[in-house]
């Protein structure tokens, strides 16, 4: 029986001799390495481009890096993640390292099972954005692996963070209802199983600083929270039940754009009108929420700069830094066609 011919894999040593060098030069510029000239090096990689050669990620890894990170993400169908991912690439951009995206999962067995497979495939160190593992979880990981987290609060001495001033970016988007003119404003929250205090996860932080706002302004009985979750669907529902209330709000701040654009259909299918019946804000200001049909006002946290700076601090981790640091993004509103003064007393 005939088999088919594969091609070799071109190795090591296949660089080393057209590039007319020893196999230790050729490994310290694959490791980006000191100990090599310029010129050498050119040669050297002008051999890797016209070759081919590909560094097999096991083997680098036995010899100390396998220059890939990992990157753990809840879903994939949330757009802001997009932006996050935009920046990391950007900063990866040149410095040989490749990131390898997982999902998560909604539960933390399946989030465990994720973070365990990237170590097994001896990644470099891991991003992992809205974890629901608890600290002492994180830190075991971070005991294995430079480790960062995005949009947790907690502060830890084992792992970096990266997260949005999320009371800052919510009280800017209740305010801007309230001075509208705004007093029946709902808000839609996200339910999770994550194992963490209240005071370190962005939608707790969000939920409570709109309740706090509305009673510094006097509102408390105006207070209407749905609790769902920061999707299409979540929004969806989330919108649905509070439009239920009599006197319906005349305004919802969904916690997420993704939650938003399921309450927007919520509303069009409620026959209601926005701004002129209802008005609505996202946060996360992504990609959709600038879309003209759409035109959501949203709280801009800046995913680009979060993903770029999760990067840079992972790639330090990678190189030896042992002092943990934190990033907070300081966000700010972006105010378009979907909020504007409630309508007039007839409702």
């Amino acid at each position: 029986m005939a088999t088919q011919n594969r091609r070799r894999r071109v190795t090591i040593a296949d660089v080393a001799g057209h590039a007319q060098v020893s196999t230790t030069a050729v490994s310290k510029v694959i490791r980006n390495a000191d100990g090599v000239s310029p010129a050498t090096r050119s040669r050297i990689q002008a051999a890797i481009a016209e070759l081919g050669y590909r560094p097999q990620a096991a083997a680098r890894g036995m010899r100390g890096r396998t220059f890939t990170i990992g990157v753990v993400l809840p879903h994939i169908r949330n757009p802001f993640f997009a932006d996050i991912l935009d920046g990391l690439h950007e900063h990866l951009d040149g410095t040989g390292y490749q990131a390898i995206m997982v999902q998560g999962g909604a539960t933390r067995k399946a989030e465990k099972a994720a973070v365990e497979a990237l170590l097994d495939r001896q990644v470099d160190g891991i991003i992992n954005v809205a974890p629901l593992a608890s600290k002492n979880r994180m830190e075991e990981v971070a005991k294995e692996r430079p480790f960062v987290v995005l949009a947790r609060h907690e502060k830890s001495t084992a792992y970096d963070s990266v997260y949005d001033d999320d009371q800052t970016g919510a009280e800017l988007v209740v305010e801007h209802l309230i001075e509208l003119g705004h007093r029946r404003i709902a808000h839609i929250t996200h339910q999770d199983n994550a194992i963490a205090r209240p005071a370190d996860l962005l939608h707790i932080i969000r939920a409570e600083t709109y309740k706090r706002v509305m009673r510094e302004h006097g509102l408390e009985d105006e207070i209407a929270v749905a609790t769902t979750f920061y999707s299409e669907q979540g929004g969806y529902d989330g919108a649905r039940e509070l439009l239920k209330r009599s006197p319906r709000p005349t305004a919802i701040f969904a916690g997420a754009d993704q939650a938003a654009i399921g309450a927007l259909a919520a509303i069009h299918e409620a026959g209601l009108r926005v701004p002129e019946d209802i008005s609505i804000s996202g946060y996360d200001n992504t990609l959709l929420a600038a879309l003209p049909n759409i035109n959501l006002t949203s709280v801009d946290q800046d995913g680009f700069s979060m993903g770029r700076v999760a990067g840079r601090l992972l790639l330090e981790r990678i190189e030896g830094r042992t002092v943990a640091a934190r990033f907070s993004v300081a966000p700010k509103l972006v105010a378009r066609r979907s909020t504007a003064p409630p309508p007039s007393a007839k409702t």
